[in-house]
């Protein structure tokens, strides 16, 4: 690969080639890392979402919903949801954004005969919440002092939630449900897939928090450099860290999970991304990106290819 011309004070391909990137190892999880997710799960999954849901104008082929529902905590969550103007969706798929939050749903995607839910996390664009920053440097520090308290487990939480709003408003989706995450909604699907048993099929694009050790000593331009500065100011946030990291869950994941992985991204680290896909103990396809979170000549053209390859892995559902 040509190398990208970029104008940042640190490589953001880290010195590392492909074949330095598929051999770095997740970190191993804390002694009681199934105790403290395990509860988790299974009260979320308990929850009583409160779903309310409005029509709006629909967007091409397909009905457009303004979905509103309950997390855990009482959190209110708020997204879209899309469905075909005509007959029952085939599958669906829950669709997690980036740091950057959401205005709408991602109308381009081509899963026309499915059911696509957008929520928007804890604290991010539809769902801000009063005293949590929503912006990333400031999100991604919320709560870090406990792991109880951490805003990235109320967010995982808000994912197992989704999934339970997806089936109650379709239930005959029951075993044909998959996800995607980008980034931030990448990181966090990780850690929610680790858990969650209704999941057939999983996407993550670019995803973030792998690899947290590995992440304190990247420098970026992403939230990652709001921990960095957090550790170097406060102290050391891996206890907290260590029970949501992407790539330790990643350890968990039975399912088969498609990845479109960066060497070169400026936001975030590559060798995080890399550390989620070679901890996957299940099937797995690798999708190579020449870069993450910057732009490039060939981007379009390998949206294209993306979208093709991703509506051949959930035609599986």
């Amino acid at each position: 690969m040509a190398r990208i011309q970029h104008p940042f004070p640190f490589d953001p391909a880290y010195g590392m080639s492909r074949e330095d990137l598929l051999r770095i190892t997740a970190p191993e999880p804390p002694a009681d890392e199934a105790t403290f997710w395990a509860g988790r799960y299974a009260a979320a999954v308990a929850w009583q979402p409160a779903i309310e849901i409005q029509e709006e104008a629909p967007v091409g082929d397909r009905r457009r919903f303004r979905v509103g529902f309950t997390s855990v905590g009482g959190v209110r969550i708020r997204g879209w949801l899309l469905v075909p103007r005509l007959g029952m969706p085939e599958r669906g798929l829950v669709i997690a954004h980036g740091y950057g939050g959401r205005t709408g749903p991602d109308t381009h995607l081509p899963f026309a005969d499915s059911a696509l839910f957008f929520p928007c996390l804890r604290g991010l664009s539809l769902s801000r919440m009063p005293g949590v920053p929503a912006e990333p440097c400031g999100h991604v520090l919320h709560g870090i002092e406990r792991r109880e308290t951490y805003i990235h487990g109320g967010c995982v939480e808000d994912l197992w939630c989704a999934v339970t709003v997806l089936l109650e408003l379709h239930p005959g989706l029951a075993g044909r449900i998959g996800f995607m995450g980008i980034s931030f909604g990448g990181g966090i699907g990780a850690m929610a897939l680790a858990w969650e048993k209704r999941v057939a099929r999983a996407h993550l694009n670019v995803p973030s928090f792998g690899n947290h050790p590995v992440r304190l000593r990247c420098p970026t331009v992403g939230s990652g450099e709001a921990v960095r500065a957090y550790a170097a100011r406060v102290g050391d946030p891996l206890p907290v860290l260590a029970y949501h990291d992407a790539a330790t869950a990643a350890r968990r994941i039975r399912i088969p999970v498609h990845c479109a992985l960066a060497a070169f991204d400026p936001a975030v680290a590559p060798p995080g991304q890399f550390s989620i896909f070679n901890a996957l103990p299940g099937p797995r396809e690798l999708f190579l990106l020449q870069a993450g979170h910057f732009p490039y000549a060939a981007a379009e053209e390998e949206e294209r290819r993306l979208l093709e390859e991703l509506e051949t892995f959930f035609s599986g559902l």
